[in-house]
């Protein structure tokens, strides 16, 4: 008796991980949208950086698809403006303890070298490991005790200036009063002698109200209607 063959089913085909799947009203797109205003819109919502973290994250590419690495990526910045910035710290925390491990490897490793252009190469290395460990301890450092930094130095500065005016005011308050007393006398007479002058001399006034005739200057240049 003939075996009655099961009926396959189709393969379903396999989507491309590379391709973003947008929902309607997702991410801002909606379907009235054109192709350009759609690429132009996600570009702008980290679909490149999930590109870019999708090549570098060491995953098999056709494992990872690009649409959940964008939603991860949303994820982790709403965190954000939630002011939830736990993955932020965790994540430098990660940082500062690699770049430590670089820096003790490479080190460990300068003193096995037998020339010293070898060994200053790796203590150099070494060096700059260890300034990134810093800078990130620094920034995790910030994160968790904000201080407005800025702030202060325009206070301290403002209060420096007011401190130096007071002390220049107080130092040169005598001079200052003497200058103005014997300016005071000063102008008082140069006021008084040149009213005598006037009134002993035949000048002639002045009537600023009488119109003045016009003279022609230059009889060779004219304007012309």
């Amino acid at each position: 008796m003939a075996s009655k063959k099961s009926a396959s089913k189709p393969a379903t085909p396999k989507s491309d991980p590379s391709i973003l799947r947008v929902a309607d009203g997702e991410n801002g797109v909606t379907k009235g949208m054109t192709q350009s205003e759609i690429s132009a819109n996600l570009s702008a919502r980290s679909y490149l950086t999930a590109h870019a973290m999708r090549d570098y994250s060491g995953f098999d590419k056709s494992l990872l698809e690009v649409t959940d690495m964008m939603l991860e990526l949303k994820k982790a910045g709403d965190e954000v403006v939630r002011g939830d910035l736990g993955r932020i710290e965790r994540t430098l925390t990660s940082q500062f303890l690699t770049l430590d491990t670089i820096f003790a490897n490479l080190a460990e490793r300068s003193k096995r070298q037998e020339y010293m252009k070898q060994m200053e190469t790796y203590l150099r290395l070494a060096l700059k490991a260890q300034a990134q460990a810093r800078a990130t301890a620094e920034a995790l450092a910030m994160l968790k005790n904000p201080q407005p930094y800025i702030k202060q130095a325009n206070i301290a500065n403002g209060q420096q200036q007011v401190n130096n005016m007071y002390a220049n005011t107080s130092e040169h308050s005598g001079i200052s009063e003497r200058s103005q007393a014997h300016t005071r006398a000063h102008a008082g007479n140069s006021q008084s002698e040149p009213n005598k002058l006037l009134e002993s001399q035949d000048v002639t006034t002045l009537d600023t109200r009488a119109p003045t005739p016009a003279v022609r200057a230059n009889q060779t240049v004219e304007a012309v209607g």
